[in-house]
């Protein structure tokens, strides 16, 4: 298949989905679009809750495997909005709405490369696709609920809006409750430990310490304490400060490593949410990174999560569109980027996939 054509599709796939809300955990509509889409191209495909993947169609389970991964979720529109974010319209070279650019031109990317290569039978590599749910959430109904119906993933490609640079690293995220322990007492007395003040030690802890490994492509481990909360009324010293640490691991260390440094160093009980989000890499000599490099891309280390902190092997993240635009007002893709989403997507797994290239 051509790919005029395949971008003209592409468009007009990405239009229905504009149109169609897709917020968190709500993506049903969606997700039958999808398997429409997949079922009009005679694409044999699986849906579990709001996810939707297919193989393709001479999958060897001899070969080794690559996911191509997105997802059809989209945040709730920002109230700045001056356009229709459910309404896809076009203006000077721009397509507007509602998850166009996070991530619905990486969806429809990943998917017209997909199809540029399910029939093909001269692959070293099976192609798995999967269009997932609630990633902007991180939440257990999404990619996370499918690995064990999927093949055995050898490495995967990871579609966001990354100006089609690629993230060979990936930052992991684990959100801390800190609870600093104190003894009520009147505050015109002497009574009383105040659980306040001994919060601020650690939180000044947070603030400065410097973890002594420091990633070559994300650079250190960041430590945010982001919210406080202590004391009941003025004139009793707290016997509780609760706050809450953002922490970003870099893959100089496991979530585990850095839990057990932090509660080394302070005296709060520190409660993990959850060590779900962890960081992901890959190494610089893999295909792909090799690929990317071949066709000029921009290596770099991503700052920010996404799918790849669920996915159990190599991964890196790349697709159409700026990152800057995710979430804000009046969201756009420009239409040249879905393109050169395609040819790029392509390109990368034609260096890698099949038998011609060394």
């Amino acid at each position: 298949m051509d790919i005029q054509t395949l971008y003209t599709e592409a468009v007009a796939l990405l239009k229905q989905l504009i149109g169609t809300p897709s917020f968190s955990k709500e993506e049903s509509q969606t997700a039958s679009l999808l398997t429409v889409f997949l079922g009009e191209n005679h694409i044999a495909h699986s849906r579990t809750d709001n996810n939707v993947w297919a193989l393709n169609q001479y999958f060897d389970e001899k070969k080794p495997v690559i996911l191509l991964n997105s997802h059809h979720d989209t945040v709730k529109p920002n109230p700045a909005y001056t356009r229709n974010p459910f309404e896809p319209s076009e203006c000077e070279g721009k397509l507007y709405g509602l998850g166009s650019n996070d991530a619905g031109g990486c969806v429809v990317s990943l998917l017209a490369a997909f199809r540029y290569f399910y029939e093909r039978r001269d692959l070293k590599y099976n192609l798995a696709i999967a269009i997932t749910a609630e990633e902007e959430i991180s939440g257990k109904k999404g990619i996370e609920s499918i690995l064990n119906r999927l093949p055995k993933i050898d490495f995967a490609i990871i579609g966001e809006p990354t100006l089609m640079n690629m993230a060979i690293a990936e930052k992991g995220l684990m959100v801390l409750d800190g609870v600093a322990h104190g003894v009520a007492g009147h505050a015109a007395r002497e009574e009383g430990d105040n659980a306040l003040y001994k919060a601020l030690k650690d939180i000044e802890w947070f603030r400065s310490y410097q973890f002594p490994k420091v990633s070559e492509a994300l650079g250190p481990v960041k430590m945010s304490v982001t919210m406080i909360q202590a004391g009941q009324q003025h004139n009793v010293i707290p016997a509780e400060c609760r706050f809450t640490v953002d922490v970003r691991i870099t893959d100089a260390y496991t979530p585990e490593e850095v839990l057990e440094i932090i509660r080394q160093h302070v005296q709060s009980e520190v409660i993990p949410r959850s060590m779900r989000m962890r960081p992901s890499s890959i190494d610089k000599n893999h295909p792909i990174v090799k690929a990317a490099i071949k066709l000029g891309k921009k290596l770099y280390g991503s700052p920010t999560t996404s799918d790849q902190a669920l996915i159990p092997a190599p991964s890196i993240k790349i697709g159409p569109g700026d990152s800057a635009r995710s979430h804000s007002a009046d969201e756009f893709i420009y239409l040249k980027e879905i393109k050169e989403g395609i040819e790029m997507y392509i390109g990368l797994l034609e260096e890698v996939i099949t038998f011609d290239n060394k």
